[in-house]
């Protein structure tokens, strides 16, 4: 048996790091959620979460429950209330907890609504059988020898109507489909869904957004978030359109997770990552350490999960069909357009050759109407029944959309790597992670690695990235690894090695 080479010598220092640490973000303006502010800080006092974290799910809950009953005018025309926020947090912030508190209303909702649906398949299936059973005589009366008979049948056909209609599912939700799925939920439920996931690792690294389908979800998505119709044409099922449909999104998603979809060129070409509120707030690991919490904090979820129930049961405006939405227009004041004119101009000169957003433009280009989105969402969410969107209101969205566009240009350094660093990465964190033994062979990779490195071409270049910074040492040809001889093999830098 050969006995194993020493590693390769490395700086004194030890391993390299692959990406850059990225700088700290601003505090949340949590006093810019306006009716949402107080069940955020509620949900920040329970759970100890960092605030961020808890402000996205309340405004993509928020975006949720109203976006079905109007559209928020902007600079550019009428616009959905649909917001789609990714938030970027590692294991053990809490993101569950943040969610579980803030969605319970939406939970209730669908289990109310899966009962009802029970009982009204129930009745459906009876009413669909005595409509079939009355049509199926009336057919062969209209098709028989009797001219009276035949007429008369002919009649009661016309005069039949159409078939029962099937009960709508009770999801509001989904939360890893494929771009196909949410249509056929769209084809057999409500108008106005969420796709909510708080372990978004599932989706993104998932059969919808694998090299065969990234395309066309990417696309979808991104015409579902601007209210166009979405058309369909399959061999096996025909043509299919899906019009007056909404979609409001939040995907919660680890750093390893959410860095490849950043640095993906696709879903940033497309244009699709700029229609996300992006945050990675500061994590509160190893602060969390008060006892107790606000009794006016369990008070706040309450409330919020009562409005929730009350705007989730008010019926959404649709036309002839009930899966059709037919949104009232919700216009901005005077004064709410002269600030959002006011924050474009600010946003469109900053994006300019050697300006701070010129790295940014596809966020940059889209956070006027972010705002307009935000105050939207902030105005009905406190009351269906406002004639338009407030200064104060406008205030609380341009407010918003400053801070995440902050964001996306702290955070777009992430997204500026390339893919192989970023594969680097994520076999790094896998190998220190996941990877028991000291040493790894390309075939251990291949059968038990990364979704995204279990094809041989693609692992050429980030084992060389990870032995060019120090985390892999390449063994000699011929070295014995668990009992075989082995043609390429390396050993695992982990920090305890290193020098």
């Amino acid at each position: 048996m050969n006995a194993l080479p020493e590693s390769t010598p490395f700086k004194a220092e030890g391993p390299q790091p692959l990406l850059r640490e990225i700088p700290p973000g601003a505090a949340y303006p949590a006093h810019a959620l306006g009716p949402l502010r107080q069940v955020v800080e509620a949900v920040q006092d329970i759970t100890q979460a960092p605030l961020g974290i808890a402000a996205q799910s309340a405004l993509s809950v928020a975006s949720l429950a109203v976006q079905g009953f109007a559209d928020v005018e902007t600079l550019g025309g009428d616009a959905p209330c649909s917001l789609f926020c990714l938030t970027i947090a590692e294991s053990g912030e809490r993101k569950s907890s943040c969610d579980r508190l803030l969605m319970q209303g939406v939970r209730d909702h669908e289990k109310d609504r899966a009962e009802a649906y029970r009982e009204a398949v129930a009745e459906y299936e009876v009413a669909r059988e005595v409509w079939t059973g009355r049509r199926k005589r009336m057919l062969v009366e209209a098709a028989g020898t009797d001219n009276i008979k035949a007429a008369g049948a002919e009649a009661d056909l016309r005069a039949l109507g159409p078939e029962p209609r099937a009960p709508l599912l009770a999801n509001v939700t989904a939360q890893e489909p494929t771009f196909e799925g949410l249509l056929k939920l769209y084809q057999m439920g409500r108008p106005a869904l969420g796709l909510f996931s708080d372990e978004a690792g599932g989706f993104i690294g998932g059969h919808a957004m694998n090299s065969d389908n990234k395309l066309k979800t990417i696309a979808g998505l991104s015409q579902l978030w601007n209210g166009d119709t979405v058309n369909r044409i399959r061999s096996g099922d025909g043509a299919s359109s899906y019009p007056g449909r909404r979609l409001a999104m939040h995907l919660m998603a680890q750093p390893v997770a959410a860095r490849p979809l950043m640095a993906d060129p696709q879903a940033s070409g497309q244009g699709f990552l700029a229609r996300f509120l992006i945050t990675e707030p500061p994590s509160t690991i190893g602060t969390r350490l008060r006892r107790g919490r606000k009794e006016a904090s369990d008070v706040a979820v309450v409330a919020f999960k009562a409005r929730l129930r009350e705007l989730l049961d008010a019926p959404m405006p649709t036309g002839d069909s009930p899966q059709e939405l037919t949104p009232a227009r919700l216009p901005l004041s005077g004064g709410a357009r002269e600030m959002l004119w006011r924050f474009y101009d600010a946003v469109e000169r900053a994006q300019g050759p050697g300006q701070l957003m010129e790295h940014v433009r596809a966020y940059a280009s889209k956070s006027a109407e972010q705002a307009a989105r935000i105050a939207g969402v902030l105005t009905l969410f406190h009351s269906l029944d406002a004639v338009d969107v407030t200064p104060e209101a406008m205030g609380w969205g341009v407010e918003l959309a400053q801070f995440y566009l902050g964001e996306a240009q702290r955070l777009a350094e992430a997204g500026l790597v390339s893919e192989e660093t970023t594969k680097a990465e994520q076999l790094r964190l896998w190998l220190l992670d996941k990877w028991q033994h000291d040493e790894v062979v390309p075939s251990d990779i291949l059968n038990k690695g990364p979704n995204g490195l279990r094809e041989r071409a693609r692992l050429k270049k980030p084992l060389e990235l990870l032995v060019k910074s120090g985390w892999l040492a390449p063994l000699l040809p011929g070295t014995e690894v668990r009992g075989i001889s082995r043609k390429e093999a390396y050993r695992i830098l982990r920090p305890r090695h290193a020098v």
